[in-house]
């Protein structure tokens, strides 16, 4: 099907992960919000280049043609020419469908989650866009997934090669879908589908390859700068211009170790509009290999000022920049590492368990006819917002009701035998330490 069952141990591990996302955009300042599963056909179709197949369509409903959502953000963007808003900064974690073929190892899905972060909003040139970049760093730093890199590059840099290499406008968007595929497969192959399906000149191609194949930090946006074709290209020299200003607040940030300029990066969505940037893990292969080999996009995003116009009846345009965290990705990598021993999920760097629930402490009883008693204390816990569990045997032995606790990870036993209950007490104990104390 494309799609998976989770059983407990690796639910709480992605819940693990989804918390400690939200977490980070919550310190942002994000409001959470929430759009429709259902779109309508004509809100998806034409917003993903060659992504549109892979949209789910919906026959005939009702009068209206409907599609299952392939993205968070062109969602967003509609809810915000919808309600007329002109400044919000928010996050949405939820499930997305695409009609692709799935490739379970490496996390790509039919139906999986995304954790998007959005600012939108009439603001100076790229601050928000650092602030995305920054909580990419602070995810992947806070998730320790080992080295990563992010590519960043702009739109507007990507059509100025273009243009100045005489690739005509309607070739932009397939040319830059190609170049998209420079991560996976090397420069002659891309060469190829440019010249061969695309329909470029090999002279255009040439002259593109020059440049799609150069990345670097600041120094490199410097000599692009002072690029005899490239600066005189208006579109590539707002970007270069505004390139520099964010690798200005990136260092700031103190996070430039991390970010490298590459033109190659074009990502395939036909929505963006400037800045483009993506994050990838990189693994070490071995000691006598000198460039670290990426091992895939954990996330992406970029600036898509011209999307929620396309939604506005009066063309009203909102700019917004964006960040989306490949969860599913992140979550196959991590459970690659992980080692499944019985209910629990061993976590071997830190060596400690991962509990599938959260239950503070077990309701035990260490004689017969006590199941009443176990009744009424457990309903008082729960009443107090205390998470509880009990065994459902009228007369378990106590020996098993502490096992239970060791099996899962229930740090605490509440204990009330007879001899508790005519002293009015409950014996609390410690199931690591074996430790006792009456309450």
């Amino acid at each position: 099907q494309g799609t998976r069952d989770h059983s407990p141990a690796q639910a709480a591990l992605r819940e693990r992960l989804l918390s400690a996302v939200v977490s980070c955009f919550k310190r942002h300042g994000a409001a959470a919000i929430d759009t429709p599963v259902l779109e309508l056909r004509e809100t998806l179709i034409g917003q993903y280049g060659e992504g549109s197949k892979l949209i789910y369509e919906l026959q005939d409903q009702g009068g209206e043609l409907l599609a299952l959502r392939y993205d968070l953000t062109v969602p967003f963007a509609r809810y915000l020419a919808m309600n007329k808003i002109t400044n919000m900064k928010r996050y949405h974690v939820a499930k997305v469908y695409r009609r692709d073929n799935p490739a379970m190892t490496r996390g790509r899905y039919r139906e999986f989650y995304q954790c998007d972060f959005d600012i939108a909003g009439q603001f100076d040139p790229m601050i928000p866009d650092a602030e995305c970049l920054k909580i990419v760093h602070e995810v992947l730093s806070d998730l320790q997934l080992g080295d990563f890199l992010i590519k960043v590059n702009d739109r507007r840099i990507l059509s100025g090669v273009f243009a100045i290499c005489g690739v005509p406008e309607s070739k932009f968007i397939p040319a830059c879908s190609t170049v998209d595929k420079l991560d996976k497969v090397p420069w002659e192959e891309v060469r190829s589908e440019m010249v061969g399906e695309k329909g470029l000149s090999p002279e255009a191609a040439d002259l593109i390859g020059e440049y799609v194949q150069l990345h670097g930090g600041l120094d490199l946006i410097e000599r692009l700068l002072q690029d005899p074709k490239l600066s005189q290209n208006k579109q590539a020299k707002e970007g270069l211009g505004d390139m520099k200003l964010l690798f200005e607040y990136l260092t700031l940030f103190g996070i430039t170790g991390k970010i490298s300029f590459d033109l190659s990066l074009a990502r395939g969505l036909d929505y963006y509009t400037g800045v483009i940037f993506e994050a990838v893990l990189l693994q070490q292969e071995n000691e006598h290999v000198e460039e670290p080999v990426s091992v895939g996009s954990v996330a992406g995003g970029g600036r898509y000022d011209g999307l929620v116009g396309m939604f506005d009846p009066k063309g009203r345009k909102v700019p917004c920049v964006g960040v989306s965290i490949g969860i599913e990705r992140i979550f196959s990598i991590l459970e690659q590492r992980l080692s499944m021993n019985g209910p629990c999920l061993s976590l071997q760097a830190s060596g400690e368990k991962l509990r599938t629930t959260e239950t503070q402490v077990l309701v035990a009883t260490p004689q017969k006819h006590l199941l009443a008693a176990r009744l009424k204390l457990i309903s008082e816990l729960w009443d107090a917002g205390i998470k509880a569990e009990m065994l459902y045997k009228k007369d378990p032995k106590l020996l098993k009701q502490l096992q239970y606790c060791e099996d899962t990870g229930i740090p605490l036993a509440a204990i009330v035998g007879e001899q508790e209950l005519a002293d009015g007490v409950v014996k609390l104990r410690d199931v690591a330490t074996r430790e006792e104390v009456r309450v």
